[in-house]
């Protein structure tokens, strides 16, 4: 049994929330949110609100035990990239691409044994 979170259209680069991802895939729940708790990046409480979220479903929709509970998959998918200009020299117009993520988490109870 395993219960999910996801947040999408975050305004973060998927490659720094990735960073951030990394630290906490296949950690048990409460380590996790220890790391990010003392993580100093920007991604870290977009992180944090989506895990709570997926332990929240768990425990809600499934009646998981929360204590047992680590992740078993965390991904982070580009969204759509906002596009924008930047003015630079001679007249000329520069693209900014002001990226979206989608971050996913599924929360899974270890077995007994």
């Amino acid at each position: 049994m395993e219960a999910r979170a996801v947040a999408r259209y975050v305004r973060i680069a998927p490659r720094k929330v990735r960073l951030v991802v990394d630290l906490i895939r296949g950690k048990s729940v409460g380590e996790a949110l220890a790391i990010l708790r003392y993580t100093p990046k920007a991604a870290s409480p977009v992180v944090e609100k989506v895990l709570r979220s997926a332990v929240a479903n768990a425990e809600h929709n499934y009646k998981m035990n929360t204590d047992r509970l680590y992740i078993s998959k965390i991904y982070v998918d580009q969204g759509p990239t906002l596009k924008r200009f930047r003015p630079r020299a001679r007249g000329q117009a520069y693209r900014i691409h002001k990226r979206t993520s989608h971050i996913t988490v599924v929360v899974s109870e270890k077995k007994e044994g």
